[in-house]
């Protein structure tokens, strides 16, 4: 059957090693040399790897310890957050000048909706040119893009041709791209359940196609309904301009472990104060305040309470996380903390549901000028 999905045009804009590239900008010194941002000190986790520290296969979310053995000269950077921020804005900028509908996804990243463009140009793989050639004139950074019917295919577009580059997918491409696509390959699928999908004879977008919506909500629970359609191309998810935060947090990895609650409530003091900052700076509060420790064996606990009003004052904020630390004995020595707001006084969102007869087939029909 044929869907009833609405035709766009997505554009992923993703920023090249953004972090590093910005220390990279900001200190000639430091191009074309291997740099991590973050990952300083035994217990540093990186946030960032230039492309030359790539090449050694450090990456982000790895070990500061571990980057170092895989590349001797890596140089680590300490982060600037309020920097990249400030690039951020000037990229965003740029974005508007294009289409209102646009949604960040972080700082180095967003969805652009130009079916209906402010400069009427009717190609968006045009339009992403344009934008790309205004970020690396007027900021000095690289950037590539994705483009495609949906929100989906895009961000798997815009990481074909890093850095600097782009693909599109036209309309007409979409089910072969997809089919053609290793499915570790597919955003959204980890690493376990790539390897779970491996076990079972899919290594392709075609091997999940094969599969039917029974099979695949019965081995992979909500998730399989999820997987039945996105490699059929259907995906009716919009760019929503103003994403609705669902929570708030920030925590610490510590360079040695904490056995003492003292120290604890140091850290959970500075914690306490970057999680209220953000939250004003966001201009919401929360209701439910998490306490997340990480003990040295790895193990992960949570422990949350609900205010019957919402908080965003950090003596208020530092106040519950402490009680929330002596709510039961610690069974380690510990190696980070984190608080987090979530249950915020922002509005609830909404979504629209492509609604489609999972048990006939599906094709998409859609013919666009991209």
């Amino acid at each position: 059957m044929d869907t009833d999905l609405p035709i766009r045009k997505i554009i992923h804009v993703d920023m090249d090693a953004f972090y590093a590239s910005v220390e990279q900008m900001d200190n000639p010194d430091l191009k074309g040399k291997p740099l991590a941002v973050g990952g300083g000190g035994a217990r540093g986790v990186i946030s960032a790897a230039s492309y030359e520290a790539r090449k050694f296969g450090v990456k982000s979310a790895m070990s500061g310890r571990l980057a170092e053995k895989l590349c001797q000269d890596l140089i680590f950077v300490k982060p600037r957050f309020e920097r990249y921020k400030e690039i951020s804005n000037q990229i965003r900028k740029i974005f508007l000048d294009y289409t209102d509908l646009v949604e960040p996804l972080s700082l180095d990243e967003a969805y652009l909706d130009v079916t209906q463009n402010k400069i009427g140009l009717p190609s968006a793989t045009l339009i992403a040119q344009k934008i790309r050639q205004r970020i690396f004139s007027e900021v000095g950074l690289t950037a590539s893009a994705g483009i495609s019917i949906n929100k989906f295919v895009a961000k798997i577009a815009s990481d074909y041709n890093k850095p600097n580059g782009q693909k599109t997918v036209n309309p007409e491409d979409v089910l072969q791209f997809l089919e053609d696509l290793d499915i570790r390959k597919f955003y959204g699928i980890g690493k376990v359940t790539a390897e779970k999908m491996y076990q079972k004879g899919i290594f392709t977008g075609k091997d999940l196609k094969s599969k039917s919506f029974e099979y695949l909500e019965e081995h992979f629970g909500k998730s399989g309904k999820h997987y039945y359609y996105i490699v059929r191309g259907i995906q009716n998810s919009e760019v929503k301009p103003n994403r609705i935060r669902k929570s708030l947090a920030a925590e610490r990895t510590f360079s040695e472990n904490l056995s003492s609650e003292i120290f604890m409530l140091e850290k959970l003091d500075h914690i306490a104060d970057e999680v209220s900052r953000r939250l004003n700076n966001s201009d919401v509060s929360g209701k439910t305040i998490t306490l997340k420790i990480k003990y040295s064996d790895f193990t992960l606990q949570t422990r949350s309470k609900t205010l019957p009003f919402y908080i965003n004052n950090k003596a208020i904020i530092l106040e519950n996380a402490k009680e929330l630390l002596y709510q039961d004995e610690l069974k380690n020595s510990v190696r980070l903390l984190g608080i987090s707001l979530s249950n915020l006084n922002t509005n609830k969102e909404t979504s629209v549901k492509t609604k489609v007869d999972n048990k006939k087939s599906v094709s998409v029909q859609l013919k666009f000028d991209f």
